[in-house]
C-alpha cells in the first residue's frame, strides 16, 4: 500500500516543458515537499515492519486501526501535490500538518490496540513503554498546525524535525528482539 502511495505522488512529478537544466528551477519546491513525504511514507513503513515484528496477535479493532492508518496515510499524496506549488501558503501547510498529525495519531491507536491485546511483560509492551518520541512529535505537529495560518514556514520546519527524530527506525523494537532467546522448533 505505501510502494501505491509513493507511485501516485511521483506521477504528480511531471518534468520540465524545457531541456535547460535552469528549467527545473520551478519544480525544486515540489520535488522538496515531494521528498519530504517520500521519507515520511518510508518512515512510516519501516516503523510499522518494526512493530509486526513483536506483535503476538491481533484482532477486529487492529485490522480496523490499521486501516484507520492506511486511511490517513493515503491523503499524504494528495496534501504533498497542493502544497508542493504552494509551499509557505496558509491552507495547503495547513492540510499537509493535519494529514502529518492524522497519521501520527492512527499510528499511536494502532499501537493502542496492539497493547490491549498483549500482557505488559509482553516484547510488545517492553518496546513501546518509552513513548517520549511518538508524544514529542504530535506535539510537534500540534503546533505546526497551530502555526500555519500565520507562519507556514515554521509550520513546515516542525516536520522536518519530527522527520529527523524518526530517521533513524526505532532501536527499542530491535533491542527488544534481540533480547529473545531463539526460539527451539524441535527439529535436531
Amino acid at each position: 500500500m505505501i510502494a501505491i502511495l509513493v507511485t501516485i505522488m511521483v506521477l504528480d512529478l511531471r518534468p520540465p516543458a524545457g531541456v535547460s537544466l535552469a528549467d527545473l528551477h520551478p519544480m525544486f519546491p515540489k520535488l522538496l515537499v515531494y521528498v519530504l513525504s517520500f521519507i515520511y511514507l518510508g518512515i512510516y513503513w519501516v516503523n510499522h515492519h518494526h512493530l509486526m515484528q513483536v506483535v503476538e496477535r491481533i484482532d477486529g479493532r487492529v485490522l480496523w486501526a490499521n486501516m484507520l492508518l492506511l486511511f490517513c496515510l493515503s491523503l499524504t499524496p494528495m496534501a504533498t501535490s497542493w502544497l508542493g506549488p504552494h509551499i509557505g501558503e496558509s491552507g495547503p501547510t495547513l492540510v499537509y500538518a493535519l494529514v502529518l498529525l492524522a497519521c501520527a495519531l492512527a499510528y499511536w491507536v494502532l499501537t493502542l490496540s496492539l497493547l490491549a491485546l498483549h500482557a505488559p511483560d509482553s516484547p510488545l509492551a517492553v518496546a513501546l513503554r518509552d513513548n517520549r518520541k511518538e508524544r514529542i512529535s504530535v506535539l510537534l505537529y500540534v503546533a505546526a498546525v497551530a502555526l500555519a495560518m500565520f507562519a507556514p514556514w515554521l509550520s513546515i520546519a516542525l516536520p522536518v524535525v519530527v522527520a529527523l527524530i524518526w530517521l533513524i527506525p526505532d532501536r527499542r523494537i530491535s533491542h527488544v528482539i534481540e533480547a529473545k532467546p531463539p526460539e527451539v522448533d524441535g527439529t535436531d
